[in-house]
């Protein structure tokens, strides 16, 4: 959500969010569809209490967040 903001864009639906990080931050599917299956498995988890979490995953994720979090520190500030 930083990046597309930082781009002027505003978007409350998180999987968008993550299909868009090629265009917003230049990152590939192998960033995003991590991202979005942890979202996915959380909301199995809150809504229909299937919890699904592997140690496999929690490091994909781990990679995922610092490659998102490291492209969205190199942004800087917001353009007004």
């Amino acid at each position: 959500m930083a990046a597309l903001r930082w781009s002027g864009y505003r978007s409350s639906n998180r999987y968008l969010v993550f299909q868009l990080l090629p265009h917003t931050l230049g990152l590939g599917p192998e960033v995003w569809r991590v991202l979005s299956k942890c979202h996915d498995n959380r909301n199995l988890g809150e809504c229909e209490g299937d919890l699904n979490v592997d140690e496999r995953i929690v490091t994909d994720l781990v990679a995922a967040c610092q490659v998102v979090a490291a492209k969205v520190d190199a942004l800087g500030a917001i353009p007004k």
